[in-house]
């Protein structure tokens, strides 16, 4: 059985990094408020599981700050039955948010030992609609195209064509695009009459890697 505190620290998370900064989705404040984050991090991180900050994972990666994993599944519009594709499962922290709001979630990972912790985590909450895979997630899956959604959790220095490709009419791919040190988070739409393109927010992401992010001699 869970420590009490850390749903107490789950509340207050929610209340006060994530509902104070304008975050309205009802769905998405329950999902972050339901799904242990500290169950994502080192046991030696727990302590600062729910501060309003990222924390280093390895592989040079992060778990995202509450707010940005909040704001980028807000502007993804679910109601609950999408297919939606995940880049970068990381912690797999989002995911398992994802798992909650969706009806089927695809995640793809660059490192496979990431990509095995992540699973093990996200299994261990009974997650039952998502689905893990390795690979080069700048290039999507087009093998279970179209979606609905599709959030990216690393930045691209511009919006890969191969994913704008991926998305069904009337799907969302959210991305933060810029330089290797700060971006601003997009939220494309497409429409029947082509693909509409809004910046959300300034954000700084670790790069994207894959034929469509970042070489290692870029930013190694």
């Amino acid at each position: 059985m869970e420590d009490p505190s850390f749903a107490q620290l789950r509340d207050e998370m929610v209340a006060e990094q994530i509902a104070r900064r304008g975050i309205r989705d009802h769905r998405v404040l329950e999902a972050m408020r339901r799904v242990p984050r500290h169950l994502f991090v080192s046991p030696q991180q727990c302590g600062q599981a729910y501060q309003d900050r990222p924390l280093p994972t390895g592989h040079g990666q992060t778990i995202s700050q509450p707010y940005i994993v909040a704001l980028m599944t807000e502007q993804l519009h679910l109601t609950g039955g999408e297919t939606v594709l995940e880049v970068g499962t990381g912690s797999g922290y989002q995911a398992a948010i994802l798992a909650l709001l969706a009806g089927e979630v695809h995640t793809i990972e660059y490192h496979p030992d990431l990509a095995d912790r992540a699973r093990e985590a996200v299994l261990r909450l009974g997650a039952a609609n998502v689905y893990f895979h390795v690979g080069d997630g700048s290039e999507g899956l087009p093998e279970y195209a179209p979606y609905q959604g599709i959030l990216v959790t690393a930045a691209a220095p511009r919006t890969p064509q191969s994913l704008l490709d991926q998305l069904g009419v009337g799907g969302r791919l959210v991305i933060p695009i810029g330089s290797l040190y700060e971006q601003g988070l997009l939220r494309w739409l497409r429409t029947p009459h082509g693909y509409y393109r809004r910046t959300i927010a300034p954000v700084s992401f670790v790069p994207l890697r894959g034929r469509y992010g970042w070489r290692d001699d870029e930013w190694m």
